[in-house]
């Protein structure tokens, strides 16, 4: 009888976790950042219809870059989520922590113990009643959670996308300013973004219930000109 192959620890979950970030590096970036009315997410995204960008609840956004299809089960997951304690509660109870510790939990579970881990980041937001009460939840494949201020960089060249937007950003800045602030960092020196390879959204503080607005290249470009 033949011995199994040992593999210490160690190594086994290092190489999941090199697995798992070069399937996210693959991908296009993304980046969220706080303006003076709420926050924005940009993401360098050409396709019309397969979003990287949603509204989980009225006060909540979501975005995920990597492998669609894992994190847009995780997305569907959340909404179902929210919706059953927001029906079975309050509305007010959903908040964005919640539902990063569980999509923390789940990604978590699935790096230690299943075939392979998923090759996706995350990113819970919130817009509150001022700048101070906003969320940037940002999940790890492995089900880290960290809490970012002013901004958050996920997936793709995301040392680089960083410097450049810690460069470029503004506090308190004007929708048009953390939008263009947004698409530098994006851009970078060797390539130049057009409206139409964005895909934008905003968490506004509008005074309604639902804050999530999306949108759109003709407003994009007219927001940005």
């Amino acid at each position: 009888m033949s011995m199994p192959f040992y593999v210490p620890p160690e190594q086994f979950m290092k190489d999941r976790a090199d697995f798992a970030r070069k399937g996210i590096a693959r991908g296009r970036a993304l980046v969220a950042l706080q303006y003076e009315n709420g926050i924005a997410l940009v993401s360098e995204n050409p396709s019309t219809t397969l979003h990287k960008i949603s509204e989980i609840y009225d006060r909540i956004a979501f975005a995920g870059v990597g492998k669609y299809n894992e994190f847009d089960q995780l997305r569907v997951a959340g909404v179902r989520a929210a919706d059953i304690k927001g029906y079975q509660f309050s509305r007010q109870d959903v908040d964005a922590r919640s539902l990063a510790n569980q999509y923390a939990q789940i990604l978590s579970q699935v790096f230690s113990e299943a075939p392979k881990p998923m090759e996706v980041e995350l990113l819970v937001a919130e817009t509150g009643l001022d700048k101070n009460s906003d969320r940037l939840f940002h999940v790890m494949y492995d089900g880290t959670v960290l809490d970012e201020h002013n901004f958050s960089v996920l997936g793709g060249d995301t040392q680089a996308v960083t410097e450049r937007l810690t460069t470029a950003y503004v506090e308190n800045s004007s929708l048009k300013v953390a939008l263009q602030s947004a698409i530098t960092a994006l851009s970078g020196a060797d390539k130049k973004l057009a409206h139409t390879d964005l895909e934008v959204a905003v968490l506004e503080r509008n005074g309604k219930r639902r804050c999530f607005r999306r949108i759109n290249d003709i407003d994009l470009l007219s927001i940005i000109a």
